[in-house]
């Protein structure tokens, strides 16, 4: 039930300088959603490290026994280990992964920045009206989405959707939403028009109501829902690079003045 069982999409960390980036995948994906894009930060120089969350990379089943916080505990030791080598990070994340990095952010207000790549913040309301009513029966849905040429050879995960991992997320967004006023960090959200998988207008909602005083909205014209991966990734990994120097001068600014 894996597509693309031969790409990579174990835990990764591959060490580089003092700025750190933590990128964490989305639901019934793998590893392999966000390694074209670290590969990228880490040829810049970047420390870049990947944990493969729980439920993921083995069974349907094994998901549907996950429950959102076991996503956040394993964000959080992940964070701990590029936090330790580390003096700035900056998490972030591919779709319900954005909303774990923004958890994770929310619990430690020294990361540097968030990085939030088509975060599922709001799914399209036929799943999202559907899940509460099949979860206890239904225990897989056939995914909702359109064709994506440049995705499906590089993509890893189940070809399924486990209906309760799904319902977990429904549970992680009302939590993300809970603690977005609260979070200050400066935010990237880069969101594909073309996104058939979650409800792309979430990105404008995390945009809204997010506390950062700093945050980007980027819209890839060309991009469906993975933009990690998407045909537009060069312009994604630009956005991303140009945005931790500008956060990291930024703070180095303060520091001088202070």
């Amino acid at each position: 039930m894996i597509v693309n069982p031969h790409l990579e999409g174990d835990t990764f960390f591959w060490a580089g300088g003092q700025v750190g980036v933590l990128l964490s995948h989305g639901l019934r994906a793998t590893t392999a959603e966000v390694r074209l894009l670290g590969r990228i930060l880490h040829e810049k120089g970047y420390t870049v490290a990947g944990p493969l969350l729980p439920g993921h990379n083995t069974t349907p089943d094994e998901l549907n026994r996950t429950r959102w916080q076991d996503w956040t505990a394993t964000m959080e030791q992940a964070y701990q280990q590029i936090a330790s080598r580390c003096q700035r990070v900056f998490v972030g994340g591919e779709s319900m992964g954005a909303l774990v990095a923004i958890c994770a952010a929310s619990q430690h207000p020294e990361v540097a920045g968030i990085l939030a790549y088509a975060p599922a913040m709001r799914l399209t309301t036929l799943p999202r009206l559907l899940l509460p009513l099949l979860a206890p029966f239904v225990p897989y849905m056939n995914p909702r989405r359109g064709p994506r040429p440049h995705v499906d050879a590089v993509w890893q995960g189940y070809s399924v959707q486990p209906t309760r991992g799904a319902l977990q997320l429904l549970h992680l967004q009302r939590e993300v939403s809970r603690r977005l006023p609260g979070i200050r960090q400066p935010i990237l959200i880069v969101q594909g028009r073309l996104d058939a998988t979650i409800d792309p207008r979430g990105a404008e909602e995390l945009y809204r109501q997010i506390g950062s005083p700093v945050k980007e909205l980027h819209w890839m014209e060309n991009s469906t829902h993975c933009v990690a991966l998407d045909q537009e990734l060069p312009k994604v990994a630009e956005l991303t690079t140009r945005f931790i120097a500008r956060v990291i001068e930024s703070a180095a600014e303060t520091q001088r003045m202070q």
